[in-house]
């Protein structure tokens, strides 16, 4: 019984939501109404969409791109024609997930502006939030664009996809690198 519950994904997910609810309403039932909850809430998505981005990001870096050339060539089409896509529509609207509800939290908060300008006890939220941003449009200019060539989701010669593969395994690589010090900045906000 249980093992048909937790094969649904959507069930899984929609359960986690519940309980969450849950501990919200007996933890914190008192701050629910207020606009500093909100605050809170918008974090809280935020994080986890960051979770879901961020852990995708790492995937294709650490596990997909160096296990490629190990597979074999009969069984790459199930990795480009079924894993990749499904991974990348998540990987992108997580992106775009993280980069809106970060920025409710911080306009949520009321320090957007000041983050964003780098007004004095913001450096560092602010360094955090451009990385993300650029990570983002990285996401959705660069790596998802190539990455549609490389798949053959659209059309292209095979040296085009050959050359738009590596384009988004570089872009994917600049953002696992920028990842390390927007974590760094986004964890250690509170320093300034």
């Amino acid at each position: 019984m249980m093992g048909k519950f937790f094969e649904n994904l959507h069930r899984v997910l929609l359960a986690g939501l519940v309980l969450a609810i849950l501990v919200a309403i007996w933890r914190h039932s008192e701050y629910l109404t207020t606009s500093g909850y909100l605050a809170h809430l918008f974090r809280w998505i935020h994080v986890w969409f960051g979770i879901l981005w961020i852990g995708l990001l790492y995937y294709f870096n650490f596990v997909q791109i160096p296990s490629m050339p190990k597979i074999p060539d009969e069984q790459k089409p199930a990795i480009g024609k079924v894993i990749a896509p499904t991974a990348l529509f998540f990987f992108r609207w997580a992106a775009a997930g993280t980069v809106l509800f970060g920025l409710l939290t911080a306009g949520a908060n009321q320090y957007i502006v000041e983050a964003l300008t780098f007004q004095s006890g913001y450096t560092t939220i602010g360094t955090g939030m451009w990385l993300a941003l650029i990570m983002a449009a990285n996401v959705w200019f660069v790596i998802w664009p190539n990455q549609k060539k490389a798949l053959g989701i659209v059309q292209a010669d095979p040296d085009a996809k050959k050359l738009a593969a590596r384009t988004a395994m570089i872009a994917s690589r600049v953002n696992t690198m920028l990842s390390i010090p927007m974590l760094y900045c986004m964890v250690l906000q509170k320093l300034g």
